[in-house]
């Protein structure tokens, strides 16, 4: 009923930037957070940078000055820009939004398909 569709993962140069999209669509009621995770290889997901519907932007420590979460209300859409990008930071992407169907129901999680980033010389 709620899809999560990302788009922007590729390969890029250590240093570079690189910017990954992401929109839930479907039927869609209310959407409270929305962040980005990743994981490597071997590694436990690892959350990065979340947005509330107010706007309020949190980020780990590990992208705290590189990486920036922006959000659209409207479209239901979130982007992160990365910049400064290190050999670390490959990894699977994740986009998560946080739904209710109603005012009276649960939040549930949905999770995008995941976005290769590979940084790489």
């Amino acid at each position: 009923q709620v899809q999560i569709v990302q788009s922007g993962g590729g390969v890029v140069q250590p240093g570079g930037s690189l910017r990954l999209s992401c929109a839930a669509t479907g039927n869609v009621f209310t959407i409270n957070g929305m962040g980005w995770y990743r994981q490597a290889p071997g590694k436990e997901r690892e959350w990065l940078a979340g947005s509330t519907s107010g706007g309020t932007r949190n980020y780990a420590d590990s992208v705290k000055g590189r990486f920036t979460i922006s959000r659209d209300n409207g479209k239901n859409a979130i982007w992160l820009d990365m910049t400064s990008l290190k050999p670390e930071d490959t990894a699977v992407y994740y986009c998560k939004a946080e739904h209710r169907s109603s005012w009276s129901s649960p939040i549930v999680d949905f999770w995008g398909q995941g976005s290769q980033v590979t940084v790489s010389s």
